[in-house]
């Protein structure tokens, strides 16, 4: 079957020889049908995530399942499901403390056991899954069944990263309360979900800091207040707070330079969710000193916090009523051989929030 793998960092190729490995009791064989392009896996691709090689890439789909393992009991052959590297065990330290996103953490990050095999020797799938195969093989407690045959996969497909990682952040890590002031930094698929979670959440002022002007408007359409490029972010703090800084920023961007804008726009007391994933060697830029003095909260959101049992189909119920825009943040459908071009377009800054594989 075709797959997009990367044996060298730096180097993603379509490859006609690859296979899932065999169907174990307690896994599912899933055959794809979309998944999203993350700027996770340009990050994957290029070693900035850690991840073993050979890898095939992609994290955020949706598909049919096929086959199912004998001790699965959660789905069956035929359900539409979810990838989900964060939905937990249910059994451990993590799971029994309502914090499923931590379960397995480490393992997922450098995809612990191979689930396919590459010209015949072990390949890794990305944080265990492997999304941009045409079929893939995972654990049971890897899925999750959604509800609503009139759910298309591409709009399924977004739910495990950019609606919960963006959404997710500011409903569930950040609690944002009504009538507050949200800054939101880089506005790719997290960020620009992040903004539709800050209108949901009812903030009452939502500013959006990027380079590339031209998401603007898709942003004011998703809910933001204020659009302003970076070398704005000053002015428009000024404005919309009167100076005193914003109760939440959320950077989703991973660099030094813009965590230390989000920052330095948050008001005394507020809170810094960061939800961009830079190297592990990329350095916070704050001193001791500052962070606590202006009594400031850094808090990591992995996963927007979510539990996948829970808030996939909360957010496919939100979409369907129409209080999530999720069609709004595909910009292009494309092709599984067109997906290392889609990553360079999105390592080159275009105007993206997500661009969705379609397999036949």
């Amino acid at each position: 079957m075709k797959a997009i793998v990367v044996e060298e960092l730096g180097r993603s190729e379509l490859r006609d020889d690859v296979q899932p490995v065999a169907v174990g009791p307690d896994e599912v064989r899933v055959r794809m049908r979309a998944s999203g392009i993350c700027r996770t896996d340009l990050s994957a691709a290029k070693g900035i995530w850690p991840t073993r090689l050979p890898v095939i890439l992609g994290h955020e789909g949706a598909g049919e399942v096929l086959e199912v393992g004998a001790d699965v009991d959660t789905v069956a052959a035929g359900d539409r499901v979810i990838l989900a590297n964060l939905r937990g065990c249910g059994k451990c330290y993590f799971c029994l403390r309502g914090e499923r996103y931590l379960c397995g953490h480490e393992d997922q990050k450098g995809a612990a056991e191979h689930n396919f095999l590459l010209a015949g020797e072990p390949a890794f799938g990305m944080v265990g899954l492997g999304a941009w195969a045409e079929e893939v093989v995972l654990p049971e407690i890897s899925v999750v069944p959604f509800v609503g045959d009139d759910v298309p996969f591409e709009i399924a497909s977004l739910i495990n990263c950019a609606v919960m990682t963006g959404v997710g952040a500011v409903i569930r890590t950040a609690e944002v309360e009504p009538g507050s002031s949200v800054v939101i930094v880089g506005v790719g698929g997290v960020g620009a979900a992040a903004v539709q979670g800050a209108r949901l959440a009812g903030a009452s002022t939502i500013v959006v800091v990027d380079p590339i002007e031209s998401k603007f408007e898709r942003m004011r359409q998703f809910g933001a207040t204020h659009t302003v490029t970076p070398d704005g972010l000053a002015a428009a703090k000024e404005e919309a707070t009167g100076g005193i800084g914003f109760d939440y920023a959320f950077e989703n961007v991973g660099r030094t330079d813009t965590l230390r804008a989000a920052w330095d726009a948050t008001r005394l007391g507020g809170m810094v969710v960061l939800s961009g994933i830079g190297s592990e060697t990329t350095e916070t830029g704050l001193s001791l000193y500052e962070a606590t003095m202006e009594a400031k909260r850094l808090v990591g959101s992995v996963g927007g916090s979510v539990n996948p049992l829970i808030d996939y189909q909360m957010y496919l119920d939100l979409w369907r009523t129409g209080q999530l825009d999720l069609e709004g943040l595909i910009t292009s459908k494309i092709d599984l051989a067109d997906a290392p071009e889609a990553m360079d377009a999105l390592d080159g800054g275009a105007d993206i929030s997500r661009q969705v594989i379609i397999f036949d």
